[in-house]
């Protein structure tokens, strides 16, 4: 976060808002930029890449769902954009630690003892330990004592759009962006290569929540597509990995995905548009649908 600060610093921050007086280290003056840069970045990964998803992936025929809210692409919005700067506080302290050097991270290819293989090593162990974090993390917020105050909110968008994908509880947020965090504290990380993991993240977690089922045909067994998470926001006991299947297939969690067999959302919509039980704005009676997809009780 160091490469985001000096850029800042140098470009905005020391010229333009801060007196020269106040010294570019000041641990005040970084956590307040790092609050704004951190609440700025996100806000623009978040509105900025949902927005391309919406409009050129998401399919809108998925607002016919049953099961799909009155105004929810502005109540997933609005939701997301409030709970953004909570989330921001914890993982600020985060940011903090690592441009005072407390991390492992490090500026150039030369300080990684195996040149450019290390930096797919660190990308490919970055992916899988993410995953595993992930996979536990989100799993214990499904424990019956903990769900109901914390994870609900988000389990709120059973048909989800790429708007969904942030919109947390802010303590559900930031123990699942954790791992991302704390990987650096624990192994090293190229600091170019960190910001790149982190816009894919950005980028991957909008993808699992765009209603794009496509996924190859060899791949639709290793890798948590949106088709794997859809199932996990119906059906609530299943899929609960980030990346890729494995965790689910340890933990015995994995739900082969209903709308790659015929079943799922689109298949809903379409035999009730065939029967003539579905209306332009769908069948709805207080945002829950009349006939759609079986769902356990949360």
């Amino acid at each position: 976060m160091d490469l985001v600060l000096n850029v800042a610093d140098y470009y905005v921050l020391t010229p333009y808002v801060y007196p020269a007086s106040w010294p570019e280290d000041g641990a005040v003056r970084q956590i307040l930029s790092l609050l704004v840069l951190t609440n700025l970045g996100a806000a623009i990964l978040y509105l900025g890449l949902g927005a391309i998803s919406y409009f050129f992936i998401f399919d809108h025929k998925l607002m016919k769902h049953p099961h799909f809210l009155e105004n929810q692409v502005q109540r997933e919005i609005k939701y997301a954009m409030t709970s953004l700067p909570w989330i921001s506080i914890p993982t600020v302290g985060l940011f903090f630690a690592e441009v005072r050097g407390y991390s492992k991270l490090y500026d150039s290819i030369s300080e990684c003892p195996l040149g450019w293989v290390g930096i797919f090593v660190s990308m490919t162990s970055f992916l899988f330990f993410t995953d595993m974090c992930i996979y536990w993390i989100h799993r214990f917020l499904h424990h019956k004592r903990i769900y109901k105050l914390f994870h609900k909110p988000h389990h709120i968008w059973k048909i989800p759009t790429p708007f969904a994908s942030h919109a947390f509880h802010p303590v559900d947020g930031f123990m699942q962006g954790l791992p991302y965090h704390i990987y650096p504290f624990l192994f090293p990380l190229h600091k170019v290569l960190y910001l790149a993991l982190y816009v894919f993240v950005n980028i991957w977690t909008i993808s699992i929540h765009d209603g794009d089922y496509r996924v190859p045909g060899l791949l639709t067994n290793v890798i948590n597509g949106s088709a794997h998470h859809t199932d996990h926001h119906l059906f609530f006991d299943y899929n609960y990995g980030q990346y890729f299947t494995l965790w689910d297939k340890l933990g015995g969690s994995y739900r082969h995905p209903s709308g790659l067999m015929g079943n799922g959302p689109h298949d809903l919509i379409r035999k009730l548009q065939a029967e003539g039980k579905l209306g332009d704005n769908g069948v709805k009676t207080n945002g829950h649908a009349k006939r759609g997809v079986p769902l356990k009780e949360e």
